[in-house]
């Protein structure tokens, strides 16, 4: 669990760039998976510089801080598929619906993602919502087809020992069990390795490759 120190200075910073020829129509909604509400982290300046370089495009951008949500856990198979989502996630649940595009930014946590933005995606991916109820020996339908996701993760490792030795586990059970599941496809990935170690230039350019997969809508 680190916190972003060395590139503070540049999470704020705004840098003019030239008007694209076609402006993009997304609609992208940007879910901020770090747990931390009290400061600024890594995480953060990824999300601000991909919705920077989506507005400037022309997208229409939809912020959502799950660490900013008061919700609780669910507890039981019971409260899963039959209780009501609570009130303060119906506006999350509306932007997830509305979007075209989700970029899901979280850091590294015991090997996966932090147990709130699971505890999130267990409330608002409910059966009727990411997908039909299991009916027997029928799959589930899935409800969020047509949409697709990236998903920038940090982490305190390099990202090739991630991606390689441990086989990006985490990621994978994410994208097949959870968002797949719900027809969010296809689904890319940011993996920000060293984030202890990263000076000032190397902030820097992670900031630019955000800015730039906005602009794309990608």
């Amino acid at each position: 669990m680190h916190t972003f120190e060395p590139g503070l200075r540049w999470i704020n910073s705004r840098r003019s760039h030239p008007a694209l020829d076609h402006a993009m129509t997304k609609r992208i909604a940007i879910i901020q998976g770090h747990p931390d509400a009290t400061s600024r982290h890594l995480c953060h300046a990824l999300a601000d510089a991909y919705a920077e370089g989506a507005r400037e495009a022309g997208a229409e951008v939809r912020m959502l801080d799950v660490a900013r949500l008061d919700f609780p856990l669910l507890r039981s198979q019971v409260a899963f598929e039959e209780g009501a989502l609570p009130a303060s996630l119906k506006p999350a649940q509306d932007t997830i619906g509305w979007a075209g595009h989700l970029l899901l930014v979280f850091p590294l946590w015991m090997g996966g993602m932090p147990a709130l933005l699971s505890g999130f995606f267990e409330q608002v991916l409910r059966p009727g919502f990411a997908a039909t109820p299991a009916n027997g020996p029928h799959l589930p339908k899935q409800l969020l087809t047509g949409r697709s996701a990236r998903c920038p993760v940090t982490m305190g490792m390099p990202a090739v020992v991630y991606r390689y030795y441990f086989r990006a586990h985490a990621l994978k059970s994410l994208e097949r069990n959870v968002l797949g599941m719900s027809g969010i496809a296809p689904i890319r990935e940011t993996l920000v390795g060293s984030v202890a170690t990263l000076d000032a230039e190397a902030c820097e350019a992670w900031l630019d490759k955000l800015r730039v997969l906005g602009r794309k809508g990608d």
